[in-house]
């Protein structure tokens, strides 16, 4: 009996999980639909398992097909595309400083990216808020 009982919680201890592969090859900058993924039975350090995580997002890099997928190779859609004049805004306190700049880099909500200001043809870090403008911070 006890040897049926340790035989039965060997089997059940078993049970792996499942991780996200690409069903196909997708370039970077792609947008994310449940068509294009599929499950693998296994375990896969920093794989993603639930597909949801990533439906809608961009894919930051290459994705090949039957590779575990990883959440840093994903990211937000871009609203900012290279080369794009975007507003830049400084603000401390009651200050609040505009100025057009050249994005330098495609970035989506919240990402840091650099950008020239136009008048000075200096290069500044800011992130891109929801609305495509870039917040310059101290």
């Amino acid at each position: 009996m006890r040897a049926l009982a340790l035989a039965l919680s060997l089997i059940a201890g078993t049970a792996q999980a499942d991780y996200v592969v690409a069903q196909r090859n997708l370039p970077a900058n792609g947008i994310i639909t449940a068509d294009l993924l599929g499950l693998r039975p296994g375990e896969v350090p920093g794989a993603i398992t639930d597909p949801a995580e990533i439906i809608g997002l961009e894919a930051r890099t290459p994705i090949y097909a039957g590779r575990p997928l990883q959440a840093s190779q994903f990211g937000q859609p871009a609203i900012v595309q290279r080369n794009q004049v975007i507003a830049m805004q400084f603000t401390r306190g009651a200050l609040t400083i505009m100025a057009e700049g050249r994005a330098l880099e495609r970035a989506g909500p919240g990402d840091l990216i650099r950008v020239m200001n136009l008048q000075s043809r200096t290069t500044i870090m800011a992130r891109i808020g929801v609305e495509g403008t870039a917040y310059v911070t101290p």
